[in-house]
C-alpha cells in the first residue's frame, strides 16, 4: 500500500527547509520525498492543496489522568485531542494516582493507551517510589517494561543523596532523567511570579531565582553523576546562563519550555482567571522574550504543551487555592503559530523544537521527514484564523487560557503511520 502526499508545503526541521514538495509512503514508512516532480502513481493520492505538511508533534510531559482521575482525562479523550492538535506522539507523565512507579502499573497504562489512543503513546515512570523522594524506583525493570524516561514531575526530590543515587543508577542503565528545576521551599504555596504586579494583586509569589537555584542544584548532580538530563520547563531568564554553561561544558543536558510561557506573561492573570494559573507561574515579559530567543538559538531544545487537565471544580476557586495547570494538546500548534506570525521563529525552527528535538532526545525515530522514518504527519494551514471555543476541545477538561482568543493555525489532518487519525470536517 503506497500513499503519495502531493502539492504540499514541506516543513523539514532537520534540513531547516520550507518549500513545495511531496512525500511517498509505503506500509507506514516514508520511502521517498522531494521538491521536484512527484511520482505519477500510488495506491492513494492525498492532495494537500498547498497546505503545510510537517512531522507530527512529539509532546513531552502530557498528563493523562489514568489511573486515578479518569474524570479529568482518559487515554481516549487525550488521544483524540492529540490527533486534533497534530500531536502524533504523546510522552506521558507518571503523576497519576497511584504514580507510575512499578512495571505492573506501567504495563496497565501502556495497555490502556494502545487500546484507546489513536496516536503513539510512550510513558515516563517515576524516579522515586510514590514520587515521595525517599527511595528510587526499579529503574532497570521499568525500562524493560517500556519506560522512556524517569521523573517525579513537580515533586522535586529534596534529598540530594537519594537523587544522586538515582541519577547514578540511571546513568548505568542509560536512562534519561527529567527534572523540574525549582527550589520547593521557596516556591511552596506560590501562585504568581514575584513582582510589583503580584504584590498589587495580593497574590503569593515566587522569585524566578527559585528556578535558577533548582537548576544549579540539578546541574551540579549531573556533573557528579554524568547522567542524561532534561529540564522539563525553563521559564526564567535568570536560569538560562546556567543552562548555557552546562552545555558548553559538555554535559548531556537538554531543556524544554511550555507554549504558555512562550506566548503569555504574568499580566495575563490580572483578572484572577485561574485558567492562567500554571506551574511554574507565568513570568515577566522580559522572561518570555528571553525564552523565545533561547528557542531561536537552540539553547532551549523543546517546546511542549505541558498538558495538565483540571476539572471545573478544581479551577472555580480563589486564584491562590485553584489547581495549577492548563490543557494544551489542541492549542500547542495554533499558539506556536503566534510566534511564527510575529516573525519570532520560522516553521522549521518551531517543528525542530516540537518534533525533531524531543524525538532525538528520547531516541524515537519520529519527528523528521526522511526515508525510513515513520509517516507521522500533520497537515495544517498556518494562516487560517479562528476563535477558540474551549467547549469544542476534545479533552474532557476544558481549562485552557486561550478560551475566546483569536488564533491562527488550523490542523486539517493528522496521520500516524500513514493512516489518517484526524480529518477536519
Amino acid at each position: 500500500m503506497t500513499t503519495l502526499f502531493t502539492n504540499a508545503r514541506l516543513i523539514d526541521p532537520a534540513r531547516n527547509s520550507d518549500a513545495p514538495g511531496w512525500v511517498l509512503v509505503r506500509d507506514g514508512l516514508i520511502v521517498a520525498f522531494g521538491d521536484g516532480v512527484s511520482p505519477e502513481s500510488a495506491d492513494e493520492i492525498v492532495n494537500c492543496n498547498g497546505k503545510c505538511l510537517a512531522p507530527g508533534i512529539v509532546d513531552i510531559g502530557v498528563k493523562v489522568c489514568e489511573p486515578g482521575e479518569r474524570h479529568k482525562e482518559s487515554y481516549k479523550t487525550a488521544g483524540l485531542a492529540a490527533a486534533a492538535g497534530g500531536v502524533t506522539t504523546m510522552v506521558t507523565r507518571p503523576d497519576t494516582l497511584p504514580a507510575i512507579d512499578t512495571p505492573e502499573v506501567l504495563e496497565f497504562v501502556e495497555r490502556r493507551a494502545n487500546e484507546a489512543a489513536p496516536v503513539n503513546v510512550v510513558s515516563m515512570a517515576a524516579l522515586t517510589k510514590g514520587r515521595e523522594g525517599k527511595e528510587m524506583t526499579e529503574i532497570g525493570f521499568l525500562m524493560d517494561a517500556g519506560a522512556i524516561a524517569f521523573t517525579d514531575c513537580d515533586h522535586v526530590v529534596t534529598n540530594n543523596k537519594v537523587l544522586s543515587r538515582a541519577m547514578t543508577y540511571a546513568r548505568a542503565n542509560g536512562a534519561l532523567v527529567m527534572g523540574h528545576p525549582q527550589d520547593p521551599g521557596l516556591s511552596k504555596g506560590a501562585a504568581a511570579n514575584a513582582s510589583k504586579f503580584a504584590a498589587l494583586r495580593g497574590l503569593p509569589a515566587v522569585s524566578p531565582m527559585a528556578e535558577r537555584m533548582g537548576l544549579d542544584r540539578d546541574l551540579a548532580l549531573v556533573e557528579m553523576t554524568g547522567v542524561k538530563y532534561h529540564a522539563d520547563q525553563i521559564t526564567a531568564a535568570r536560569a538560562l546562563p546556567a543552562l548555557e554553561r552546562a552545555k558548553k561544558n559538555g554535559f548531556d543536558v537538554t531543556a524544554g519550555t511550555s507554549i504558555h510561557h512562550l506566548t503569555l506573561n504574568e499580566l495575563d492573570v490580572a483578572d484572577y482567571r485561574t485558567f492562567y494559573k500554571v506551574k511554574p507561574p507565568l513570568r515577566a515579559e522580559e522572561d518570555r522574550l528571553a525564552l523565545v530567543e533561547a528557542v531561536k538559538t537552540g539553547l532551549i531544545d523543546v517546546i511542549c504543551s505541558m498538558h495538565t487537565p483540571q476539572d471545573e471544580e478544581s479551577k472555580r476557586l480563589p486564584f491562590e487555592e485553584a489547581a495549577s495547570g492548563a490543557v494544551g494538546l489542541e492549542t500547542l500548534l495554533p499558539a506556536a503559530m503566534q510566534l511564527y506570525q510575529n516573525g519570532d521563529l520560522s516553521l522549521p525552527q518551531l517543528f525542530k523544537a516540537m518534533a525533531l528535538n524531543p524525538a532525538n532526545r528520547l531516541g524515537l525515530p519520529a519527528g523528521r521527514i526522511e526515508e525510513g522514518a515513520p509517516a507521522d504527519f500533520v497537515v495544517f494551514d498556518p494562516d487560517a484564523p479562528f476563535i477558540l471555543d474551549r467547549f469544542k476541545l476534545q479533552s474532557k477538561s476544558k481549562n485552557t487560557p486561550f478560551d475566546g482568543a483569536k488564533m491562527q493555525g488550523k490542523v486539517h489532518a493528522t496521520y500516524v503511520a500513514g493512516k489518517a487519525v484526524y480529518r477536519r470536517d
